[in-house]
């Protein structure tokens, strides 16, 4: 059987599996969500720079390549771009021949426009990649290694459709990312560090209830198994020490009235004493009957079923008052655990108590139902029990986890001298249906238990 750490240190190991993959999600996440952010202030700054400075300073001269034209706008865009991540800029046409770049070798030279940037140009639109370094055009931006590129459509002073192109390092976007992280990572790795912790307390409670409803299981078990060879033992003493004799005995009487060919007063006493016998023993045998294969409560009642077991004490010569009224409206699990109930105690009455008048009533009070069985015997002290449940005797003993499991309770009083008092309590309607929500131990169960007293 596991133990309970064992339990415990695998819902911890797991915990801390599905922690570390959601921590990596989380880095993943966080990190993702600072790039699309860098790469957006990345855009919105080209934007900026494209409308707001590159844009005014496209004029015809700029167009045409006049030398003072190029070196002025180149002269503004290194004051005022070229700063900071930003590395690289290169205005275009819609011919891809380079206007202007402040990478001299680039300026004049033509190249193929993708989609996506006659696109922005056409559009007027902004748009944004990682740079593509295997590309000719970018041979100059490889030393930079891995950079951002945004194009914006501008427009020149003359009305001609132009591409701004930008260049960001992409160490700023890859920092900001880890910013991001940097940020989350304690809140979220927190978070799930403090509900682990939160959790093993609450696994450990759960995997001690498993492991106590699992030796509850295994005592009742045991309990169970203790109980039938108890049962057992009893049925075949009673069989031998009485149906048996009393049947032997018979064999004896009717054998020496055939062998010594007695007179007919004679024969008509053995005879009679026979029938005595064995109608004894038919009453013996039925009371067996009963003890090994109880009435169908379910369409006899209870009250039938007690009311055998109350002729079975009568016919020990005890006088017997029965109370059945309670018992009309039970479920046969109810009725079942009230009637084992009644079966060890008259049992006990029986074979122990010496009583001469026993009451059995069935109350019903509320959602409970209540068997009490009274007797006014000789009664007995808690130390003859405890003796005897050490000696392996159950009885009522093993009935009260029972009935403690259905949601209900046993009680033996008893005292020497004092007679003896039986009661059990259950719900009316099914007990099994809330067993796991409320468990009561037996209170008072110190004594009495079954054939044991």
């Amino acid at each position: 059987m596991t133990s309970t750490v064992g339990l415990v240190a695998r819902f911890t190991a797991v915990g801390v599996a599905v922690l570390a993959g959601l921590a990596a999600l989380l880095a993943m996440a966080a990190r993702q969500a600072g790039v699309e952010q860098a790469t957006e202030s990345a855009s919105q700054v080209a934007w900026v720079t494209a409308k707001g400075v590159v844009e005014p300073r496209l004029d015809a001269a700029l167009l045409a390549g006049e030398r003072p034209a190029v070196a002025a706008f180149d002269a503004a865009m290194r004051q005022y771009v070229l700063r900071g991540s930003l590395v690289r800029m290169k205005i275009w046409d819609d011919t891809g021949r380079v206007i202007y770049s402040d990478q001299p070798g680039l300026t004049g030279t033509t190249w193929e426009l993708e989609e996506d940037e006659l696109a922005a140009l056409r559009g007027q639109d902004i748009d944004s990649e990682v740079s593509d370094l295997s590309r000719p055009e970018n041979g100059f931006e490889r030393a930079w290694g891995k950079l951002l590129e945004v194009y914006v459509g501008v427009r020149s002073t003359t009305g001609r459709l132009l591409l701004c192109e930008v260049y960001f390092r992409y160490d700023a976007v890859d920092q900001a990312g880890r910013a991001a992280w940097r940020k989350f990572a304690p809140i979220a790795v927190g978070a799930l560090v403090a509900l682990q912790l939160v959790q093993v307390p609450l696994a450990w409670s759960l995997a001690r209830r498993v492991q106590r409803q699992r030796g509850e299981r295994e005592r009742l078990l045991r309990h169970a198994v203790d109980a039938s060879d108890a049962e057992r033992r009893r049925i075949a003493g009673e069989l031998h020490d009485g149906v048996v004799q009393q049947l032997t005995g018979i064999t004896y009487a009717l054998d020496a009235a055939r062998l010594g060919r007695p007179g007919e007063t004679r024969r008509g006493e053995v005879i009679t004493q026979a029938a005595g016998d064995l109608r004894s023993g038919i009453g013996a045998l039925r009371s067996l009957l009963v003890d090994i294969y109880p009435p169908n409560l379910a369409e006899e009642g209870l009250g039938s079923a007690l009311a055998e077991l109350a002729a079975s004490l009568e016919r020990t010569g005890i006088r017997v008052t029965l109370d059945v009224r309670g018992a009309e409206r039970l479920t046969p699990v109810t009725a079942g655990l009230l009637f084992r109930t009644a079966q060890e105690a008259v049992r006990n009455i029986g074979a122990h108590s010496g009583a001469e008048q026993v009451d059995i009533k069935v109350v019903e009070a509320g959602e409970m139902v209540r068997l009490v069985i009274d007797d006014d015997g000789r009664g007995f002290d808690g130390d003859v029990i405890a003796e005897r449940a050490e000696g392996g005797h159950f009885g009522l003993r093993a009935l009260s986890d029972l009935i403690a499991g259905a949601n209900g309770r046993l009680v033996v009083r008893s005292a020497p001298a004092a007679g003896t008092r039986v009661e059990a309590e259950v719900p009316v309607h099914d007990p099994g249906a809330d067993r796991r929500r409320s468990r009561r131990r037996p209170a008072g169960v110190g004594a009495a238990p079954g054939n044991d007293r």
